[in-house]
C-alpha cells in the first residue's frame, strides 16, 4: 500500500458523488442501423446547460420506496439496480413523456394511457389508479459512469438501455429538456466534433462505445450478459492542457498513482530533459532513444530521497547526456545502480553512471543485477559488480524528524527473478510502497518480444504467474515499466497480458496445423494476420519462442 507521506501533493477529500440514473431509448432504423433518443438541456440549467443528453436525473427517496405493486422487476436486479432503474423510468416520463410500463395483463401500456398521465404530479397513485406497473424488467444496465474526483459537483450514474415502446412519441417538457432528436451514434459524434451538438464526456464515450454495435438486438444481447463498461475518468495535463483519461487509456494508472485524490497537476507529455516526480521517493527520467522497439524511450528510475540517497534503476543506453541528467536529478547521490537485464537500452548506462560518479569525486556506486547468459547477444553482454539473487534486498535508510520525533525512513528494493524476456531479467519490488518496477517483462502499450535463445516463452509465462502471486501477496496496485506510463490494476494487467500471450499461442498452433511443413514466415502470416505486415519480422521472434514452448510442452500433440 502506498505510503501517504510519499504523496507529491497534499491529500484532499473529493466531493461525494450524487446518485443519478439515465436511460438510452433505442430504436431500429430502416433499412438498417439504429438510433438513440437525445435531447438538449435548458440553457438555464444549473448543471450542463445547453448540453445534449439522454433522459435521466437524480435518484430520489421515492424511487427506493417503489415496490412490486407499481414496478415490474427482473429477478436478477438487486436493490441498487432496482432503485436506479425506477429513477431512470420516472425521469424519462417527466422529461420526455415516454413511459415503459405494462398493464394488469402484462401487456405494454396503451400509448393513450401515457398521454393521460400528469407528468407534474406524483406518479405512483396514477399508476395504481390505472392498474399499471413501470417496466423496470425492460431495462438493462449497459455501464456506469462516475465523474472525476476533481469536480466540485459529481455524479455516479448507471446507464440503462431499453427499446423505445411502440406507438409513443417523445415530447420534451420544454422546461428541463428541449428538442428531442433521434440520431445515429456516428451522426451525433460527427455533430459533436463539428461543435454543432455539445455533449458531456460520458455521453460522448457512451455513444463511441455503442457505435460498434449494428443493431438494437445486438446491444440488448450483449448487455443481457452484464454491463459492458465502467467509466471513472481522471484528468491530467498534456502540454499544459487538461486531458481526460479513462482506465483504458495508457496514462490512466499514472494519473491515479500520482494524484490519487484527483488533482489535475501531472504533466503527461514525454520529454527527456527533466526527471518526472511520480512520488516523493520515485523519479523517472526517460532516455532519448524513442523508436518502434522502445516506444517513447527507456525509463530510468531513481528510488529514494535526499536524506537517503538514491538507487538508480536501468540507467539506460550508452548516452552520456542522459546519464549526466540522471545523476543531477539524484543530487549527485547515487548509492546503488541496478539493471533489470542486460539489453543494450538498459545496462550500458550503468557503467557510464558509475564512471561519472568517480569523475566528479563522488563515492563509487556498485552495479547490481544478474550477469548475462551465454545465450545473450554480443551487445547485451553484462557483468555486474554484485550478483543480485532472487529475494535479495537493497535498502536505503536515514533518520528524519517528524512532529518533533525522530523516525526511521527506509526504501527497500527486493529482487524478483523473472526470466523470459531475457535469461537474466529481474523485476524489483519497492516493499514499503508495494510498487513493482517491471523492466521489460511488463510494458505499457505493447507486449515484450521474446527473442530466443536468450528469451524463453515458457519462462516468460511462468514469471507472469510468479508476478501475479507477488501482486496478490504484497498488495501491488501499480507497475512501473521500462517503457511507457505507470500501469494501474497490476493484477488485471498481468492477467490480460498472459491471456494475450496464450491467445496468440493458440493462433500459432492453428497456423502450425494448417501448414505443418511451413516455415516461421508462413506461420507469422497466419498467426499475426491482425498485425501490420511491417511488424511481422519482429513478431517472428516471439512466434519462434511460442513454437519452442508448444513443442517443449507437447501442446500440439496433446491437442491433436
Amino acid at each position: 500500500m502506498l505510503r501517504s507521506d510519499q504523496y507529491l501533493y497534499p491529500q484532499c477529500t473529493p466531493p461525494q458523488p450524487l446518485l443519478a440514473a439515465t436511460l438510452l431509448l433505442l430504436r431500429d432504423r430502416a433499412p438498417g442501423g439504429w438510433e438513440v433518443l437525445i435531447s438538449r438541456r435548458s440553457e438555464r440549467a444549473s448543471f450542463a446547460p445547453g448540453m445534449y443528453v439522454f433522459p435521466g436525473g437524480g435518484i430520489e427517496a421515492q424511487d427506493a420506496a417503489a415496490g412490486h405493486d407499481v414496478v415490474q422487476f427482473r429477478a436478477d436486479m438487486d436493490d441498487t439496480m432496482r432503485t436506479a432503474a425506477v429513477a431512470a423510468l420516472r425521469e424519462t416520463l417527466e422529461e420526455m413523456g415516454v413511459l415503459l410500463a405494462v398493464n394488469a395483463q402484462g401487456a405494454a401500456v396503451d400509448p393513450a394511457a401515457v398521454q393521460g398521465l400528469d407528468r407534474s404530479t406524483a406518479l405512483w397513485p396514477q399508476l395504481a389508479a390505472q392498474g399499471l406497473k413501470l417496466d423496470a424488467a425492460a431495462l438493462w444496465q449497459v455501464g456506469h459512469f462516475t465523474a472525476p474526483p476533481h469536480l466540485p459537483k459529481r455524479f455516479a450514474v448507471p446507464f440503462f438501455v431499453a427499446r423505445m415502446p411502440h406507438g409513443q412519441t417523445p415530447e420534451p417538457d420544454n422546461s428541463e429538456q428541449f428538442e428531442a432528436v433521434w440520431v445515429e451514434p456516428q451522426q451525433a459524434l460527427a455533430a459533436h466534433k463539428a461543435r454543432q451538438m455539445p455533449m458531456m464526456l460520458p455521453t460522448v464515450r457512451t455513444l463511441t462505445y455503442l457505435a460498434q454495435f449494428p443493431s438494437v438486438d445486438a446491444i440488448l444481447a450483449a448487455v443481457a450478459q452484464g454491463p459492458l463498461w465502467k467509466f471513472a475518468p481522471r484528468f491530467a495535463l498534456e502540454n499544459g492542457k487538461e486531458r481526460s483519461l479513462l482506465d483504458s487509456d495508457a496514462a490512466y494508472g499514472e494519473a491515479a498513482m500520482v494524484s490519487p485524490d484527483g488533482q489535475v497537476v501531472h504533466e503527461l507529455a514525454w520529454q527527456t530533459e527533466r526527471a518526472v516526480p511520480l512520488r516523493k521517493n520515485v523519479l523517472r527520467l526517460t532516455a532519448p532513444n524513442a523508436n518502434v522497439m522502445t516506444g517513447p524511450g527507456t525509463n530510468s528510475y531513481l528510488v529514494g530521497e535526499p536524506a537517503t540517497g538514491y538507487i538508480a534503476i536501468d540507467p539506460g543506453p550508452a548516452d552520456a547526456g542522459h546519464v549526466a541528467r540522471l545523476l543531477d536529478a539524484a543530487g549527485g547521490d547515487v548509492r546503488h545502480i541496478v539493471c533489470t537485464h542486460s539489453h543494450a537500452d538498459h545496462s550500458p548506462g550503468a557503467f557510464l553512471l558509475q564512471a561519472l560518479c568517480v569523475q566528479r569525486g563522488l563515492p563509487k556506486p556498485l552495479i547490481y543485477g544478474l550477469p548475462s547468459a551465454p545465450t545473450a547477444r554480443a551487445n547485451s553482454h553484462f557483468v555486474p559488480d554484485v550478483v543480485l539473487q532472487d529475494g535479495e534486498r537493497l535498502t536505503l535508510a536515514a533518520q528524519a524528524l517528524e512532529a518533533e520525533n525522530t523516525v526511521n525512513v527506509t526504501h527497500t528494493l527486493r529482487a524478483i527473478s523473472t526470466p523470459g524476456h531475457a535469461a537474466n531479467h529481474l523485476c524489483l519490488l519497492l516493499q514499503e510502497d508495494a510498487l513493482l518496477f517491471s523492466g521489460d517483462h511488463i510494458l505499457n502499450g505493447s507486449t515484450p518480444i521474446i527473442d530466443t535463445p536468450d528469451g524463453n516463452m515458457r519462462d516468460y509465462i511462468d514469471s507472469l504467474d510468479k508476478l501475479a502471486a507477488l501482486c496478490c501477496a504484497e498488495g501491488v496496485e501499480f507497475v512501473l515499466p521500462a517503457h511507457g506510463y505507470v500501469l494501474g490494476h497490476a493484477h488485471q494487467v498481468i492477467a490480460k497480458l498472459k491471456a494475450h500471450r496464450l491467445a496468440r499461442e493458440a493462433k500459432v498452433m492453428a497456423a502450425m496445423r494448417a501448414q505443418p511443413d511451413g516455415s516461421p514466415q508462413d506461420w507469422v502470416a497466419l498467426a499475426y494476420a491482425d498485425t501490420p505486415q511491417n511488424l511481422w519480422k519482429l513478431a517472428e521472434r516471439s512466434l519462434i519462442a511460442h513454437v519452442e514452448r508448444i513443442r517443449a510442452l507437447g501442446l500440439l500433440h496433446v491437442t491433436d
